[in-house]
């Protein structure tokens, strides 16, 4: 662990990343996805979080959610992270702190690993969401801005079109309302990474009766066209006592049972697709190094 903070460091005015973690780690070849042992890194870089002391703050100045981020120290080792303390409405969707905690407890149930590590912690006498700061070269917003060229062959095009249905499969399931341009992130490599989720485990009605995306899509109408087979069989082993357990006192019960309300739907339309196209065709094995 310490190896990787100092190598970090050394690189942070090369890449503006702290921890520089998604570009150290080695992945799969087509997927987005942390090797077992970097994995097993992500509980100290959450007590880092949680405990580093906090040497200077400052506005991040995007984002209707007026974030900040905040400079974290423990010994010689130094880090940052994306802090936030919203709570209430926006545009008729709930949105709070707590939801960005979910998000990202639920990203680690499911065997995603998309979302960078983020926990509760209170600053200035209030309790709000810390995840640990990326910076990467591409958000979708700079690439259709600034229209740079996204990989159309390779593994690279592949990961990139794997991971767009993965993301749609879980926004879906988790109800995120704002999944923008901003916050959907690509490394050097093109590997997504996931931010701002502050919006999600909608629960109103609509949100029990129909997906973000899909074929009767909230959102948009995007299909999932292929899954890897192990996000399925996670998402059909969630119940009520193994999400709650996940989840901790960040989603009320309400909460909950509309995330179950939504598997039923996924895996609906899931099987449909499988019906349709056969099982080969939609899902697929992660080829883990």
């Amino acid at each position: 662990m310490g190896k990787i903070y100092r190598e970090s460091r050394k690189m942070n005015k090369k890449f503006s990343f702290p921890f520089v973690l998604f570009l150290l780690l080695a992945f799969s070849a087509v997927n987005a996805q942390f090797l077992r042992q970097e994995l097993a890194q992500r509980e100290e870089i959450e007590e880092f979080l949680l405990t580093g002391d906090i040497i200077r703050a400052e506005d991040i100045g995007e984002g209707v959610t007026k974030p900040k981020r905040l400079y974290l120290k423990k010994g010689d080792q130094e880090t940052s992270g994306c802090w936030k303390n919203v709570e209430g409405k926006h545009m008729g969707n709930q949105e709070g702190w707590q939801y960005e905690i979910a998000a990202y407890r639920f990203d680690k149930l499911l065997g995603l690993n998309m979302i960078p590590p983020t926990v509760e912690r209170e600053f200035d006498g209030k309790k709000g969401s810390l995840q640990l700061w990326v910076t990467t070269p591409y958000s979708l917003l700079t690439i259709m801005q600034e229209n740079i060229p996204m990989p159309t062959t390779g593994t690279a095009a592949v990961r990139i079109s794997r991971a767009k249905y993965i993301v749609r499969a879980f926004d879906s399931l988790i109800a995120n309302a704002d999944r923008t341009q901003q916050n959907l992130r690509y490394t050097e490599d093109w590997r997504t990474i996931l931010i701002d989720h502050s919006q999600c485990f909608q629960s109103a009605r609509k949100h029990t009766k129909n997906l973000m995306y899909g074929k009767k899509g909230i959102k948009e109408i995007q299909l999932f066209r292929s899954l890897p087979r192990s996000f399925v069989e996670n998402v059909k082993a969630l119940n009520f006592e193994k999400i709650k357990d996940a989840v901790g006192p960040y989603l009320k019960d309400k909460e909950i049972k509309a995330v179950l309300a939504r598997k039923d739907l996924l895996l609906k339309e899931i099987e449909d697709m499988i019906s349709e196209q056969g099982e080969d065709k939609v899902l697929y094995e992660y080829m883990e190094k």
